[in-house]
């Protein structure tokens, strides 16, 4: 296998095509494509007879390196692989000693990392020793503004369309967890009737628990089109569905569209194409900034941007002693239309 093959898909299909390396070092914050990768290993890899004998799950805080390695040193029994993963591999200590296995690793072993929520120092000598003979794969986060293509990308994977502002519902109640996120798609697939062509805001609302008409997506929405009742409805909803709908998410919603919109406002050209790259977001969305602009102009969208850092504090009790999220929340939209 290529020393570079690193990215996710790129990482799997060479495991599909059974170009193995000796050695998988799988780590970052997000645990989503480390699992995905090592449940591959896991499952397909050996054969269910083969299994028996020449796979080996080890776990981090139980383990020694010295353990592992003594195991990768071994040769297979009746198959041609061996398989040996360590889970929480970031509780593993002395990973340093690694090294010595691998200035001569065994071909027929297929030692695998699973290392979450952090990385190991790239600087050190392990680290480089990885990269040569086998594969060091990062999984990072993903930022929030990305969340939406991922959920149409994964869908697309499946055969299935998904409307835009379905997948902006999704992005804004689950967040940037990769695997909730997909646990609740495959929710969606499973509910989807066949006679619908694609996964609606309805269907979301019907089966995730999201309110199609009152969400952070709907409240830009009505700010923009300066719609006073609406928004303050959806401000009610909130203030009573506190737990579904806390303050700090709306507040980031804002501060991410309002903060877009400055960068609109600064854009010299304003093609579609290029203010959807611009803003990192799907193009569908550019005519919603094209209409906020008219609305708020660069003064009024900076005079906003600093209303949400001060609310922000607010929320956070910094200069307030009683007042509640709902109140907090009335009065910021209440500024954000006069």
């Amino acid at each position: 296998m290529a020393k570079n093959t690193t990215t996710y898909r790129a990482l799997l299909d060479a495991l599909r095509r059974r170009e193995f390396a000796p050695i998988y070092y799988l780590m970052g914050e997000e645990p989503y494509y480390i699992d995905k990768i090592s449940d591959y290993i896991e499952d397909h890899i050996l054969t269910e007879d083969e299994k028996a004998f020449n796979q080996t799950i080890f776990y981090g805080k139980d383990s020694t390196i010295g353990a592992v390695i003594n195991a990768a040193k071994q040769f297979p029994m009746g198959a041609p692989l061996q398989v040996i993963i360590v889970k929480e591999a970031q509780q593993l200590k002395n990973i340093d000693e690694l090294q010595f296995y691998l200035k001569q690793p065994l071909p027929t072993t297929l030692l695998v990392f699973c290392h979450k929520n952090g990385k190991l120092d790239r600087r050190i000598k392990v680290a480089g020793e990885i990269e040569k003979k086998g594969v060091l794969f990062t999984s990072d986060k993903i930022y929030d503004d990305q969340v939406p293509k991922w959920i149409t990308d994964y869908l697309a994977e499946k055969k299935i369309a998904i409307a835009a502002k379905a997948a902006e519902m999704l992005s804004e109640f689950l967040g940037n967890d990769l695997s909730r996120i997909a646990n609740e798609l495959e929710k969606l697939i499973i509910t989807k009737p066949a006679t619908l062509p694609s996964i609606t805001p309805e269907l979301v609302e019907k089966n995730i628990g999201i309110s199609k008409d009152f969400n952070n997506f709907e409240l830009i929405k009505a700010l923009t089109n300066n719609d006073i009742l609406k928004s303050n409805r959806i401000i009610r909803y909130f203030s009573t569905n506190e737990r579904a709908n806390p303050i700090s998410g709306t507040l980031a919603v804002l501060f991410n569209f309002f903060s877009n919109l400055l960068v609109y406002h600064a854009l010299p050209d304003k093609n579609n194409e290029i203010v959807a790259k611009a803003l990192g977001i799907n193009a569908y969305f550019v005519k919603d900034y094209v209409t906020s602009a008219r609305r708020f102009s660069s003064a009024k969208t900076e005079q906003i941007i600093s209303l949400l850092r001060n609310y922000d504090a607010q929320s956070k009790g910094v200069n307030n002693v009683s007042a509640e999220s709902g109140e907090l929340l009335k009065e910021l939209i209440y500024k954000i239309l006069h």
